[in-house]
């Protein structure tokens, strides 16, 4: 019996599943999936180790039973996927195929974003494996159609990098090939088209991510914020979410940085790293808080030039706070943003 097992499966986000009828459900107030999120997967798993995530080597649990992201990821064959995508509402808008790190993966990756290109009609991006990937690779994911790359950076700093991804878990990962691969993935996708996964609430300051953001956007990359949520049963399902006002702050200056308002070296910040003076008029400043944008999700755009991996419920449960709004926020939300992201705790 062969194996179910990409190039010719794949797991699929409880969400998307539900976006696209596959399975049912419906999400709190009125949210959707605007990106069809897929997930290369081999029975052995990742080889990988890194102590948030909820593929992790040795995390306890078969493979099979392993949440991701606190969710449950089923597992489809291609043909279901593409004839669900061509099926798909009109929200639905990009289509991403995340890598794990497994030596067939890379292969595999390619097949599956050439026929995802070839069959449907949305774009298609990767979020890719640096681990295992070389400069050919990037090339050769382009030449197959896909758009766009994300690069799970996560860690704010070396240190924290190799602490939880590298040597710290006997994980493979090294901070400068994840560089590597992300500017050789900038000379090939071009400004704008690679992203950047950054987790706030692993043992960083506010002020050493919001550098890191900085310098990110002024490369060319494209921050993708998170929320670090521990997952059931991994190395840190100890550890508590950053303060909601750290996770707000790191979101308005991303945001501010992004619309080229302010800047790293504009801003002022505490003895413990904390944003104390974001470097714009306090005009400029409620404008932005008000408006809701910097607190919504940060992804690839679709071809509309919106959010379109927009991750609902990704980094919390749902509730009225979020730590990424899947949708505009509310009045009653903004009032909750306002009264809460000043505090210093």
């Amino acid at each position: 019996m062969l194996k179910q097992q990409s190039p010719k499966y794949a797991k699929m986000s409880h969400a998307t599943a539900i976006s696209l009828g596959l399975m049912g459900g419906r999400m709190h107030r009125g949210a959707i999936n605007r990106c069809v999120n897929l997930l290369v997967h081999y029975p052995e798993g990742c080889s990988a180790n890194c102590a948030y995530c909820g593929l992790a080597k040795k995390r306890p649990g078969a493979f099979q039973e392993k949440s991701f992201i606190h969710v449950d990821w089923p597992l489809f064959p291609m043909e279901k996927i593409v004839d669900a995508i061509n099926n798909a509402p009109s929200y639905v808008k990009r289509t991403c195929i995340s890598m794990i790190t497994n030596g067939k993966c890379s292969q595999h990756t390619l097949e599956m974003t050439a026929r995802l290109k070839s069959e449907t009609t949305i774009p298609v991006s990767v979020l890719i494996s640096p681990t295992i990937l070389e400069r050919q690779d990037l090339d050769a994911l382009k030449e197959k159609g896909a758009d766009k790359i994300g690069v799970a950076i996560d860690l704010a700093t070396p240190e924290l990098f190799d602490k939880f991804r590298g040597k710290g878990v006997a994980g493979p990962h090294k901070w400068n090939k994840y560089w590597e691969v992300m500017e050789a993935g900038l000379e090939i996708f071009g400004d704008g088209n690679v992203g950047a996964h950054l987790m706030v609430g692993m043992g960083e300051t506010e002020k050493e991510m919001v550098s890191l953001m900085d310098r990110l956007w002024h490369m060319g990359v494209v921050n993708h914020l998170f929320s670090f949520f521990a997952e059931d049963g991994s190395k840190l399902s100890h550890i508590p979410q950053p303060p909601w006002a750290t996770y707000l702050r790191v979101q308005l200056a991303r945001h501010l940085i992004e619309e080229k308002k302010s800047r790293f070296k504009d801003m002022d910040f505490d003895s413990a790293g904390r944003i104390v003076d974001f470097g714009v008029a306090p005009n400029i400043l409620k404008e932005a808080v008000n408006s809701g944008l910097p607190f919504m999700t940060t992804g690839c755009l679709g071809s509309d030039g919106e959010v379109a991996c927009n991750r609902p419920f990704g980094n919390c449960l749902p509730d009225v706070r979020q730590w990424n709004y899947p949708y505009r926020p509310n009045p009653e939300e903004i009032n909750l943003i306002n009264d809460n992201i000043f505090e210093l705790s």
